[in-house]
């Protein structure tokens, strides 16, 4: 099957075993990164899965993408866009469902795998459309209250899985930010841990090993 032409560039993995219904994994690359970083676990994620590793839709220079634009010398201490996150947010929910459409994937059993930026990315769409996501894995990354859907509190979250992970040492993201994520998802009804490993900004391989566990367990 040949990648489609939709709403946002991506890159795909057809199942190896094939399943009556397809379930799909979305991938969400970090700021200045592109689809191919995340895809590089491809290979080894359950072979059932349909995998598309989506591309930022913001051109950086000279290279990379991202979701939203950081400003790292803001006067006023704003880092992030908030207005292009949220944009991303919505051009994400519109993405999954054209995607779920043109590849014939299973829409009630969907996943999403996103690192840093892509991870904050990841937790919006989750929380603020929880019907189009069953399971996250968020990896080295934190749940900004102000990319969040408004009302968000109240969706319903029961049937939403999420797998939290960040390195102890993350130079980039403080580990306190992703401390955060499981007492935040605790008032929502959503209980899940922080998975701590002793690496920087990055995946270490237990780290690899255990979310990829947990969503064979669940797909």
């Amino acid at each position: 099957m040949q990648t489609k032409t939709l709403s946002l560039y991506h890159i795909i993995k057809e199942p190896s075993i094939k399943k009556e219904k397809t379930p799909a994994l979305f991938m969400f690359h970090g700021y200045g990164s592109d689809e191919n970083d995340l895809f590089s676990f491809a290979s080894e994620l359950p072979e059932e899965l349909f995998i598309i590793s989506v591309r930022a839709p913001r051109p950086m220079q000279p290279y990379g993408n991202a979701w939203y634009a950081i400003y790292f010398d803001a006067a006023d201490g704003k880092f992030s866009d908030d207005k292009q996150g949220i944009e991303s947010r919505d051009k994400i929910a519109n993405f999954i469902d054209e995607a779920i459409q043109a590849y014939d994937l299973d829409p009630d059993n969907v996943t999403l795998l996103g690192f840093s930026q892509g991870t904050i990315l990841s937790y919006s769409v989750a929380l603020s459309y929880p019907s189009k996501v069953k399971n996250v894995i968020a990896l080295s990354g934190y749940i900004n209250d102000a990319i969040l859907k408004e009302g968000y509190q109240s969706n319903d979250f029961s049937h939403l899985n999420i797998y939290c992970s960040h390195g102890s040492v993350d130079q980039v993201i403080p580990v306190a930010w992703a401390r955060n994520a499981p007492t935040h998802l605790a008032k929502l009804g959503i209980s899940t841990k922080l998975n701590e490993f002793p690496v920087g900004h990055g995946v270490a391989p237990q780290n690899f090993y255990q979310f990829k566990e947990w969503l064979s367990n669940l797909i």
